[in-house]
């Protein structure tokens, strides 16, 4: 007796499969599968299925006074099974924020804040006093299954007079819980050049693409060398779209040079989830349609790009023995217009579009599968 059989499922290379889901995960693949189950959902060979999709960079401590959303909205509700916090809270007030995030049916996960205040304001690294070695180190040990990355932002309005001292310090403390390292740029100084050479491998540079002079090209519109050099020794890219940091121009002359993003992640948070330009993280893929990605590039880099990059074991792919986190979504074609963080707008004929999340739970006695189906929601519990 299975918990779930999700029949006729359409993979991203179209091939047709069943899936089976047994206390939280996923127990047999396969054509045809025969077996009695508490629940089925019959995708009739149209719709497709992937491992539930990964937001790698968002805002989602509701109680943030600067950038803030609620974790189901830009998750299960939009077809993500689980969103990381990048930043917006510090070791000051992480309890409050896991106390929110375990109440939310999306996975939730936290890149700490070097800075103790976390996002209360813009320059939180202009005070090198508000990084607390002892009080971070504290905090990780807290919630180490919580907190699964550090994050620092290295830009002019965030840093005031102390330059590439919060990143050297970040370095520091990041050697002591071999956790990722997630590096937001933006306007200089700092330099991009300075900044990621002191990057080693897993480090992730977020804003990769954004259009601002700081950029990956420099002023011949040539891939810095620097970058390069990043590159070649592991330091990750992602998107971070947001609302200022991704330009198609930037992203279609990377393209052109075959480099890359590693993770395609939205920056989201209330405003730009409800003005735009980001909307949701379906919004920001389809823009990498647009941009003449493979779909299967795409989806990648919402899944098990991001579960590897993120040391998230067992989610990420559909696997025998992994979490039964899975997204369900069409492939519409359909013209769309989609805007950048710089204005400029391009079409695209095709778009993904998120039918149903399901995020399964195995550390509770009842698993929540959540389905959010064409506007209707059903919840299931199974009990363990």
């Amino acid at each position: 007796m299975y918990d779930l059989i999700i029949k006729n499922a359409k993979l991203i290379d179209n091939s047709i499969t069943d899936i089976a889901i047994q206390h939280g995960k996923i127990v047999e693949i396969g054509k045809n599968i025969i077996a009695t189950s508490n629940q089925v959902l019959d995708l009739k060979n149209q719709h497709y299925v992937s491992a539930g999709w990964i937001d790698s960079h968002t805002h989602c401590f509701a109680h943030s006074p600067i950038y803030h959303d609620e974790p189901d909205l830009i998750g299960i509700e939009a077809g993500v099974t689980a969103v990381v916090d990048a930043g917006s809270v510090g070791a000051l007030d992480i309890d409050e924020f896991y106390e929110l995030a375990m109440q939310a049916k999306t996975h939730v996960y936290s890149f700490l804040n070097i800075s103790k205040i976390g996002l209360i304001r813009q320059s939180e690294l202009a005070d090198m006093q508000d990084i607390d070695v002892p009080l971070f180190d504290q905090t990780l040990v807290k919630y180490p299954n919580f907190i699964i990355g550090i994050k620092v932002r290295i830009s002019r309005s965030v840093v005031g007079e102390n330059g590439i001292l919060p990143l050297i310090k970040a370095k520091e403390m990041q050697k002591k819980t071999g956790l990722p390292l997630m590096i937001h740029v933006g306007n200089n100084p700092p330099e991009l050049d300075e900044i990621a050479d002191l990057l080693t491998k897993g480090d992730i540079i977020t804003h990769c693409f954004n259009g601002k002079p700081n950029q990956i090209f420099d002023k011949q519109n040539n891939l810095r060398d620097s970058i390069k050099r990043a590159i070649e020794r592991g330091v990750i890219l992602d998107i971070g779209h947001g609302g200022e940091s991704f330009s198609f121009s930037v992203a279609e002359r990377a393209k052109c040079l075959d480099v890359y993003p590693n993770t395609i992640s939205s920056d989201i948070y209330s405003k730009n989830r409800l003005q735009g330009p980001v909307f949701s993280l379906a919004n920001v893929m389809n823009k990498f349609i647009c941009l003449g990605y493979s779909k299967t590039r795409i989806i990648d880099s919402v899944t098990k790009n991001a579960a590897q990059i993120l040391h998230l074991n067992n989610k990420g792919e559909i696997a025998i023995g992994y979490d039964a986190d899975l997204t369900i979504f069409d492939i519409k074609q359909q013209t769309v217009s989609l805007t950048d963080s710089e204005g400029e707008q391009r079409e695209c004929h095709e778009q993904f579009v998120p039918l149903a999340a399901i995020a399964t739970n195995t550390t509770k006695k009842v698993t929540h599968i959540e389905i959010t189906q064409e506007g209707s929601k059903n919840e299931l519990r199974i009990s363990n």
